[in-house]
């Protein structure tokens, strides 16, 4: 497959057929390419020349590329559009989902200008509809766009509603079967309905074992559930059982890819949903927070030193492997959390117990803290002058990797037992924590063997 790469040839070229206002060269210019990749341009242009070309493609291409654009990008966009050229050149054509998560970015007034400029007073009452539920749940991630069949049709009977209905749907998965008040009784496969007989009834070919969700499901809860059980589509019901969408597996994939960047900034240290295109003051603001914490770490972890202060002066050479002691406490401590965490994330860690959970991560542990404290004592057996320096750096460090595996392991799952996203227990929290025991513990450990050689 030929993928597009935009280069600044191709844009300096297209800026200078924009400035002809060369209709029929930016056309071919873009006429090859996939919604992505025009949204990939348009960041590349002022707010004139994007719109310029925006109003030069069909609707259902402008429509597709309006949702591919960065909710910035797409907000920027739309302030210089009419409601009325919004609702007619590009909702009227998207499913109600993406109409939906559009009309959602703007203002109040804005969403109801919008609204109102739809032809289509059902399409309009379905985005409205959305519009009222949690973004982050099963409600706001659904589309209205399905295919239902009363379960007391035949075959023939529901081939010609699959027709009627089928033009409004782009791709269809299964057909829903409902009773009589609308509510979810079982799915068909299209290939059950096609080789069953004509007379057959639907009741009768339906699968009842059928995976939903709830309007209320959370996003996360949902993406989680078509991953396991390997869906491309899954309906959603109402409190009473109807019938109300459907998600489809494009939908979850952007819900994974939001909650991996979260956990992943979570993890450097970022207490907010940020975008590299924020103001100044969004970016620091996200950023202090972690840093504060990393600075009182220091402060303490100053202390340490300055209470074993006589120590190190007494033991020069216990100052050499401060850094070492430090970063390893951090970076077990960080692989540890990033393990369980990620295991919780996908809900992969079955039903084994926190104890199991953390009798499985000391045995880790214990084989990388004899390894490493092998490689130092031999190391410093060789190189140094000082036996008890050897042996102080051999035990702290296999005594740290324990504790900052087990304290690694331990955080994650409370945080998750107390509802709290376990994500926070990665990077600045862990690697802080642990650099002060660390600290501690090598001090501590050198003051004894010292004491005692």
């Amino acid at each position: 497959m030929h993928q597009f790469e935009l280069t600044r040839e191709y844009i300096d070229n297209l800026r200078d057929v924009i400035e002809r206002k060369d209709e029929a060269v930016a056309l071919q210019l873009m006429e090859e390419l996939h919604a992505a990749d025009i949204a990939e341009i348009y960041k590349e242009l002022n707010i004139d020349e994007a719109r310029y070309l925006y109003l030069l493609l069909d609707k259902e291409v402008a429509s597709d590329v309006l949702v591919e654009l960065e909710e910035d990008e797409r907000e920027r966009f739309l302030k210089v559009l009419p409601s009325e050229v919004i609702a007619k050149q590009f909702i009227e054509v998207m499913d109600s989902d993406d109409a939906a998560d559009v009309i959602g970015e703007m203002s109040e007034d804005k969403k109801q200008e919008v609204l109102s400029h739809i032809d289509d007073i059902e399409q309009a009452g379905d985005i409205a509809d959305l519009l009222n539920y949690d973004e982050n749940s099963a409600g706001g991630l659904m589309a209205k766009e399905l295919i239902a069949v009363n379960e007391n049709y035949n075959v023939n009977d529901c081939i010609a509603e699959i027709r009627k209905q089928g033009e409004d749907v782009d791709e269809i998965y299964n057909i829903y079967v409902i009773d009589d008040d609308g509510k979810l009784t079982g799915i068909l496969p299209l290939k059950k309905l096609l080789i069953s007989p004509s007379n057959s009834t639907i009741s009768g070919i339906t699968d009842t074992e059928v995976k939903y969700a709830r309007t209320e499901t959370p996003a996360e809860d949902v993406a989680n559930a078509m991953n396991k059980y390997d869906l491309v589509a899954m309906p959603v019901v109402d409190d009473a059982g109807r019938l109300v969408g459907r998600i489809t597996f494009d939908d979850v994939v952007d819900v994974i890819r939001e909650e991996a960047e979260k956990d992943y900034q979570m993890a450097s240290g970022i207490s907010e949903d940020v975008e590299p295109t924020d103001k100044v003051w969004v970016l620091t603001r996200a950023r202090i927070p972690w840093l504060l914490i990393g600075l009182v770490g220091g402060v303490f972890a100053a202390l340490v030193m300055g209470y074993y202060e006589g120590d190190i002066k007494k033991y020069a050479g216990l100052a050499a492997f401060i850094p070492l002691i430090a970063a390893m406490a951090g970076n077990v401590g960080v692989q540890s959390s990033a393990i369980i965490v990620q295991a919780l994330a996908n809900r992969s860690l079955g039903i084994e117990s926190s104890l199991k959970k953390l009798l499985k991560e000391f045995t880790i542990a214990l084989i990388i803290g004899i390894i490493f404290a092998a490689i130092m004592f031999l190391y410093n057996y060789y190189t140094s002058d000082s036996f008890a320096l050897t042996i102080t750096v051999s035990i702290a460090l296999f005594s740290v990797i324990l504790f900052a595996s087990l304290f690694g392991t331990f955080v994650p799952l409370a945080l998750e037992r107390l509802k709290i996203d376990p994500a926070l227990a990665t990077g600045p929290f862990i690697t802080t924590i642990n650099d002060i025991t660390g600290l501690f513990i090598y001090l501590f450990i050198g003051r004894i063997i010292f004491g005692a050689i």
